[in-house]
C-alpha cells in the first residue's frame, strides 16, 4: 500500500505476467553461481567477461511493511575484501538486457558495437563487466511489484523513496559490502535517484542520474495540463513491465484527476534535499529528462555537484561512449572507495551545442562553463509579425493577428535568419497572446525549428553518423526515422485554463512553474496572455540558416506503437500527429 493517506483509491491496471523465456525472464530460482572470466552469453553481440563474477540470484530484501522486493547481485568472487555497491532500481526486469533491448526498440543497435556489452548488464543500467573487474558489487533490483517482488507496481513518489532507502540500508549491511552505496543508470534508473538521495538514506553517498526527469506530471504525463501518456501505455506497460499484482495507472488517474493532486505532487521530488555528491547528465535530444536535469543542477544542496551535458541519444552515450564510462567509474572511485584520482577536478558544467545535418563534428561537446545558465548569456527577444517574420524590434502599429485551425494540422510560422554565426544555449519561452471564438480552451505547442540557407526544415542525428549504414537521412528507411535518432528542436506545451504561474517556485524566469491545480476556462472570444516554457536547447545557427517558430494545436510527433513478433516499433518524427 502507498504510505501517502489519500482521500480517494488509486487506480491499478493491470500487468503481463512474468513469462519464462520471455524478456531474460528464467523463473524464480534463488542461486548463486561463479561465471567464470571468459563466459560469453548467447546473444550473438556480446562480449565476454574479462574476470569471474559471483552472481547471487533472487537475493530477498525486505521492505518497512513486509514486502520482500528480489535483487540479483553481481560481485567479485574470492575475496575478502568488502566493496562499495551499485544500485541499478527500475520496474523493467532485472534479466531484462540492453542487448535485449537494442535488438527490440532501435535502428542499427543505435551505433553501439557488437561486443561492447556483455549481456549481464539491466535495461538502462551500467555493465557488470565493467565494474565487478573494478572491485564493485552491481545490484539489479526488481522494484516494488516487477517480476517476482511483491506489492502493487508503484512509479516514482514516496512509496519508491521508501523502497529504495530500505533497500540500500539493507545492501550496506551485507558482509561483502563496505557500508559504501551508490545509485547509476539511466531514465527510470535516474529519476528514482532524485526521490532516494532526497530521503537521506544514511549509506547512500554518491549518486549519477543519467538522464532524469524531474517532475512527472509536469515533464512526462501531463506536461502543459495535457495527457501525454501514450508512450508508457502503450509501449512501456504492454511490452516492457511484468508483474504479479499490477500497476498504478497514470491514464486512469489522469481521467480521474486531471488536476495535479496530492498523488500527483507526490511524483515531483524534492531535489534540495539532496546533500551528496552528484553528477548529472542531460542532452537537448531528449523530450522527457533534460528539465530534470538541469533543475538538478541547480538545486541539489552540495558543492560537489557536476553538470555533463552531451550530444548523444542517452543509450548511446551510457553504453556506446567509452570515455563517459570511465568518467562514471572515476567518479564513484572517488566517492566510493575514496581513491585520490583527481575526479574534483573535474570541470563543474560543461555544455554540448548541436549543429544539425549532416556537418562535421555533428556537434561541439565539453564546453566548458561556470554554471548554468551560462553566465554570459545575452537575452533578446524577437517579436512576431504577420508576414511571418521574427523581428528583433517591437511592432509600432496596432495589434494585428495571424490565425490557424486549432482543429486541423493547420499553424503559424515565424522565421528569423541569422546573419552571423549564433550560438543559442539556455532556456527559451513564447509570449503569446491568443483567443479562440468558439471554445473555451486551448491547447497550445510551440516548436522552434532549425531551417537550412535554401529555407528546408533540418535535423539532428542524435548518434554519430559514423556509426551507422547511412549518410544522411534522404537514406533512413522511414522506419528508421525515430524520436530516438532523430531531433527537430525543442518544443514548449500549454493548455490554456492551466496558464497560471507560481513565481516562486519557477527555477528560471523563462521556465514557468503552472501548478496545474485550478482550471481558469476563457470565455470564447477573449484574449489571455500564456507563458510557455520551452524545452532547453543548445544549437549553433551559422550565417544564411534560419530559426523557425512553430504554433499550432497539435504536437510533432508521435509514437507509434506496433506488435512486430513480440519487438517493438516507434513511428515517424515527421507526421503532425493528434496530442
Amino acid at each position: 500500500m502507498s504510505p501517502l493517506k489519500l482521500p480517494f483509491a488509486i487506480p491499478v491496471e493491470p500487468l503481463n505476467l512474468p513469462q519464462v523465456g520471455k524478456d531474460g525472464y528464467v523463473g524464480f530460482n534463488p542461486r548463486a553461481e561463479i561465471l567464470p572470466a571468459g563466459w560469453k552469453s548467447p546473444h550473438p553481440h556480446a562480449r565476454a567477461i574479462p574476470s569471474d563474477i559471483l552472481v547471487e540470484h533472487d537475493v530477498a530484501i525486505k521492505m518497512r511493511d513486509g514486502a520482500s522486493l528480489y535483487a540479483d547481485i553481481l560481485r567479485p568472487p574470492h575475496s575478502d575484501t568488502p566493496v562499495p555497491a551499485i544500485v541499478c532500481w527500475s520496474p523493467f526486469g532485472k534479466k531484462f538486457t540492453g542487448l535485449m533491448s537494442l535488438d527490440l526498440m532501435v535502428p542499427w543497435n543505435l551505433g553501439i558495437p557488437s561486443g561492447t556489452l556483455s549481456g549481464l548488464e539491466k535495461f538502462e543500467a551500467p555493465d557488470p563487466a565493467d565494474w565487478v573487474p573494478r572491485g564493485y558489487a552491481i545490484i539489479n533490483i526488481d522494484s516494488r511489484g516487477a517480476g517476482d517482488s511483491e506489492g502493487v507496481m508503484t512509479i516514482m513518489g514516496t512509496q519508491e523513496a521508501e523502497d529504495g532507502y530500505d533497500a540500500i540500508e539493507a545492501i550496506a549491511k551485507m558482509p561483502w559490502c563496505n557500508g559504501a552505496v551508490g545509485l547509476a543508470g539511466n531514465s527510470h534508473l535516474a529519476i528514482i535517484q532524485w526521490f532516494i538521495a532526497a530521503m537521506k538514506p544514511p549509506s547512500l553517498k554518491a549518486i549519477a542520474p543519467w538522464e532524469g526527469c524531474g517532475d512527472l506530471y509536469r515533464e512526462q504525463f501531463g506536461r502543459g495540463g495535457i495527457y501525454a501518456g501514450d508512450l508508457f501505455d502503450k509501449l512501456i506497460i504492454k511490452y516492457m513491465l511484468h508483474g504479479r499484482n499490477g500497476i498504478e495507472s497514470f491514464r486512469e488517474m489522469f481521467t480521474q484527476h486531471p488536476l495535479a493532486n496530492t498523488w500527483w505532487n507526490d511524483k515531483r521530488p524534492d531535489m534540495k534535499q539532496i546533500d551528496i555528491p552528484t553528477y548529472i547528465t542531460g542532452t537537448w535530444t531528449n523530450s522527457m529528462h533534460g528539465m530534470g536535469a538541469i533543475r538538478g543542477y541547480l538545486e541539489v544542496d552540495t558543492p560537489h555537484k557536476w553538470l555533463r551535458w552531451h550530444p548523444w541519444q542517452e543509450w548511446y552515450d551510457l553504453w556506446g561512449n567509452q570515455e563517459a564510462n570511465t568518467e562514471l567509474l572515476s567518479f564513484f572511485d572517488h566517492f566510493l572507495k575514496g581513491t585520490e584520482n583527481g575526479w574534483e577536478e573535474t570541470p563543474r558544467v560543461r555544455m554540448a551545442v548541436l549543429r544539425f545535418g549532416n556537418k562535421q563534428p555533428q556537434a561541439y561537446e565539453n564546453i566548458v562553463e561556470d554554471t548554468f545558465p551560462l553566465p554570459r548569456t545575452e537575452y533578446k527577444k524577437l517579436f512576431f509579425s504577420t508576414d511571418g517574420q521574427l523581428s528583433l524590434n517591437p511592432p509600432t502599429t496596432n495589434p494585428t493577428f495571424s490565425s490557424y485551425d486549432s482543429e486541423s494540422s493547420d499553424c503559424v510560422k515565424f522565421t528569423y535568419r541569422f546573419e552571423s554565426t549564433t550560438r543559442l544555449v539556455g532556456l527559451p519561452k513564447a509570449v503569446i497572446f491568443m483567443s479562440c471564438p468558439n471554445h473555451n480552451d486551448m491547447d497550445v505547442y510551440v516548436l522552434i525549428e532549425k531551417l537550412d540557407a535554401e529555407g528546408e526544415v533540418m535535423y539532428n542525428m542524435n548518434i554519430p553518423w559514423n556509426s551507422v549504414p547511412v549518410a544522411s537521412f534522404d537514406e533512413m528507411k522511414p522506419e528508421e526515422k525515430t524520436e530516438v535518432v532523430m531531433y527537430r528542436g525543442p518544443v514548449g506545451i500549454l493548455r490554456a485554463s492551466h496558464r497560471k504561474i507560481d513565481e516562486a517556485r519557477s527555477m528560471h524566469p523563462h521556465w514557468p512553474f503552472h501548478p496545474h491545480e485550478i482550471e481558469e476556462k476563457i470565455a470564447p472570444g477573449d484574449v489571455v496572455r500564456l507563458d510557455i516554457g520551452i524545452w532547453a536547447m543548445g544549437i549553433e545557427y551559422e550565417a544564411g540558416e534560419s530559426l523557425r517558430v512553430v504554433v499550432s494545436g497539435r504536437n510533432f510527433g508521435q509514437w507509434q506503437i506496433a506488435d512486430l513478433s513480440g519487438g517493438l516499433a516507434a513511428g515517424s518524427v515527421s507526421e503532425w500527429a493528434e496530442s
